[in-house]
């Protein structure tokens, strides 16, 4: 009877403490503004491409659309749950072979099991390498390596000589924390667009293919990031 009752108290105290996990992380993220956001998301990419090492250049080219979720926090309770916002571009065209596109809010969602000794932003980059994988993604909830296949991305020399398997994923994931940046997996990460913030955006209910299509004028807040994408990557490589 003492065991069931200790055994009852410690499962109640677990999911407390997850609970806890993913509200704390989820108001942390929902802290900052859409604009905010945004910003954030350009001054990510403009550091990651220029620096060393970073996203690599023959990559980026070849790549249909770039997800940018800029600190994404993560609970540092013993029980780690994982909430994140940011933007989706895409180059524009049925072939995704135009001018970047206006950015779709999006958002992440994961959890993990672990001991954790202090709270960690990371900034994560995905670079989504086809059409079908933009679109799982831009269309509604896509949970990463069931819906949309994702690897860890190359970076530096690994990016020339990189593995057939990888080069075959729908998504190529980054991630940068404390300074170090590299290929990260996203597996059982759950992405997709942010309907409630492209509202506030975009000042009506839009969707991701309709934000795509160029039905909405992109806001000023993204003046930093789609000039750095046109910069970097002006034009698709096949």
């Amino acid at each position: 009877m003492i065991q069931q009752k200790i055994c009852y108290r410690l499962t109640k105290a677990v999911f407390t403490l997850v609970a806890t996990a993913l509200c704390s992380v989820s108001l942390l993220a929902r802290a900052e503004s859409e604009s905010d956001r945004i910003t954030a998301s350009g001054q990510v990419f403009q550091e990651l491409i220029s620096g060393h090492p970073g996203i690599p250049h023959n990559l980026l080219n070849k790549a249909d659309c770039i997800i940018i979720l800029p600190s994404v926090k993560k609970a540092a309770i013993g029980i780690g749950g994982q909430y994140g916002k940011g933007v989706m571009s895409c180059r524009s065209g049925e072939n995704f072979t135009g001018a970047w596109s206006a950015p779709i809010m999006m958002q992440s969602s994961g959890g993990s099991i672990g001991l954790q000794l202090g709270g960690e932003a990371t900034d994560f980059v995905i670079l989504v390498m086809n059409p079908e994988g933009a679109r799982s993604v831009m269309k509604g909830r896509a949970k990463l390596g069931a819906d949309a296949s994702v690897a860890a991305g190359p970076v530096g020399r690994d990016a020339e000589a990189s593995t057939t398997a990888t080069m075959q994923a729908q998504m190529l994931s980054y991630s940068r924390a404390k300074g170090v940046f590299g290929g990260v997996s996203l597996e059982g990460t759950s992405l997709g667009p942010d309907d409630g913030d492209n509202e506030k955006v975009y000042g009506k209910k839009v969707s991701g293919p309709e934000i795509f299509s160029g039905s909405v004028k992109a806001p000023a807040s993204a003046a930093t990031l789609l000039s750095e994408l046109r910069r970097a990557s002006p034009k698709k490589v096949a």
